[in-house]
């Protein structure tokens, strides 16, 4: 079967130091998921309309449109990302855009405003689709209109790559495509070198430490607070850990989910917590992996 090797291995206990600039104990990235717009819909051309990830738990309508999940969505591009995009420019921190391409193009306003604030472009597929349904020819094609728009926006070809539902042949495409980075994976507390693609890095994404919770139906969280204390509690443990050993977290948020008025409070009051702790590095994600390219080179490159 052809896709990634696994490792049940990694670093083990003989992780190395990772020297996080001006001694920090832990890196924190938080990615915006900019999606809206580039889900599931028939206007786009899709047998179906969108299921997943969202207030509205539903099944999909077979050819037809959902006002509901359509509605719930635009509530992050009308709403919710200027909540989130305060809670960073109020404090003078940066984040990650993980940029669904065409929800770049059907809402350019709030994403002009976030490179506005400094924040860097991770591209997340041209659509939120499940890639392993497209042929390899297709996803290629798609990635290439990833990075097409990250340099027209910003004058530079992206660093790092995030399907989301990566597909068998993402990892070797992203490799192909020339990126840094991929981050298709979230089994580690520190970035590592792909096994399979020299002078790929691996960055972990984490889908715990994600709001994408408040959207799974029985299994997730109700309360912002639920969410404030699972993120202070991982914070917590990985910064104690990394009085030795440096860490990572990376914090996975939606618009149309906690940039919710009775949701957004958490995102304040982790923010509040991390910055009270000294040796702490909120970055964006292209700034970990330059670190990590020149601190931890990949030996076989």
């Amino acid at each position: 079967m052809n896709g990634p090797t696994r490792d049940f291995l990694g670093y083990a206990d003989a992780a190395p130091f990772a020297d996080w600039p001006e001694g920090a104990r832990i890196a924190v990235n938080f990615c915006i998921n900019y999606e809206e717009g580039g889900e599931l819909s028939v206007l786009e051309g899709d047998a179906h309309s969108e299921t997943r990830i969202s207030d509205v738990a539903v099944p999909p309508v077979d050819g037809g449109r959902d006002l509901n999940i359509e509605s719930s969505y635009e509530y992050g591009s009308r709403v919710g990302y200027w909540r989130l995009l305060r809670a960073f420019t109020d404090r003078g921190l940066n984040a990650t855009v993980n940029l669904v391409g065409r929800a770049g193009e059907v809402n350019p306003r709030a994403l002009s405003a976030m490179m506005d604030a400094g924040f860097d472009l991770h591209p997340h597929g041209w659509r939120w689709i499940d890639y392993a349904k497209l042929s390899r020819a297709e996803e290629a094609a798609m990635i290439a209109k990833s990075i097409t728009q990250v340099r027209d926006l910003t004058g530079a070809a992206p660093l790092g790559y995030y399907a989301g539902m990566p597909s068998m042949n993402t990892r070797a495409l992203v490799r192909e495509a020339g990126f840094l980075y991929s981050s298709d994976v979230n089994n580690d507390d520190l970035p590592y070198w792909s096994p399979d693609h020299p002078g790929l890095l691996l960055v972990p994404y984490a889908l715990d430490t994600n709001d994408s919770r408040f959207g799974r139906d029985g299994g997730g969280y109700v309360l912002g607070e639920e969410f404030f204390i699972y993120l202070r509690d991982t914070f917590d443990q990985l910064y104690a850990e990394g009085g030795d050993r440096p860490k990572m977290i990376t914090v996975g948020l939606h618009a149309r989910l906690l940039g919710r008025p009775g949701r957004i409070g958490a995102l304040h009051r982790i923010l509040d917590h991390m910055m009270k702790q000294d040796h702490v590095w909120i970055a964006r994600r292209d700034d970990i992996a330059r670190h990590w390219q020149q601190r931890h080179p990949d030996p076989r490159t």
